[in-house]
């Protein structure tokens, strides 16, 4: 799970890694990039990697598209699949409920793997942002804690990954300065009612978050990834009220180090 910028290409080699068994093996692997929309930039950068058969980037715009028998077959023969960067509203919109959903898990379900870097790190987590009810690309900490019900919506039952239950992510964390949007994130979980302990990973730029398939996580990259913890309801999280929301536990793992 990339936090958006420059990709951490150490990262999707080690993704493809996990999935030929070593960095050494002599087993090659195809690729798939998805995205709504953009450029087929991906496929120089990722066919330049070691142990790598073939890449192809698909362009998938609507649901119509996300349907085709077509697309579903390549996602499924694929063994690594990465969601490009974008807008995940539209991700969710155009692609949750369709073959291509069910494609997507069904790589995951055979051993493949599973990565994205900004929106498409986003949704990978049981529970979604998706920015689908806010004017702009999305809503930023101090409208969030001025209001943790204005604009915020979530998606829930997506992916749905073994290793991200009760998680949230969130991406291009330090520039953005988004510590109170992703503890009003976890906040409102709590309060609504869909969980009593939501874990957030909060990703920053030319960083990423690798899961492993026992659960253990490497930060890699330039920057730094924080776990924040809610385990407890928030003294005040309404709406028109600044959250009010105290002992989160935090967190901050460096590159190179494991949560």
């Amino acid at each position: 799970m990339g936090g958006g910028g420059p990709d951490v290409d150490d990262a999707i080699q080690w993704m493809i890694n996990q999935v030929r068994g070593s960095s050494n093996s002599d087993n090659r692997v195809n690729v798939v990039v998805l995205r709504t929309s953009g450029t087929h930039d991906y496929n120089r950068l990722i066919y330049a990697m070691k142990g790598v058969k073939s890449v192809e980037t698909l362009l998938v715009r609507n649901r119509q598209e996300a349907n085709k028998a077509e697309i579903f077959e390549k996602v499924k023969n694929a063994d690594v699949v990465f969601f490009a960067g974008g807008d995940q509203c539209q991700y969710i919109r155009n692609w949750k409920d369709t073959k291509l959903e069910a494609a997507v898990k069904s790589v995951y379900l055979k051993g493949g793997g599973i990565g994205g870097t900004s929106a498409g790190a986003m949704i990978q987590s049981d529970c979604v942002y998706d920015a689908c009810a806010s004017s702009e690309k999305g809503i930023e900490t101090r409208d969030a804690l001025e209001d943790p019900y204005r604009d915020i919506t979530f998606t829930y039952n997506f992916f749905n990954w073994s290793n991200l239950k009760g998680t949230i992510v969130d991406t291009h964390f330090d520039r953005r300065e988004r510590m109170g949007r992703i503890m009003t994130f976890i906040a409102r979980q709590i309060k609504d009612g869909v969980s009593s302990s939501v874990l957030g990973i909060a990703v920053s730029e030319s960083t990423s978050v690798l899961v492993d398939r026992n659960g253990l996580v490497k930060v890699m990259g330039r920057g730094a990834a924080y776990f924040v913890l809610g385990n407890h309801l928030p003294e005040v999280c309404e709406p028109r009220t600044p959250l009010t929301f105290s002992n989160y536990k935090i967190w901050k793992v460096r590159s190179g180090d494991t949560f």
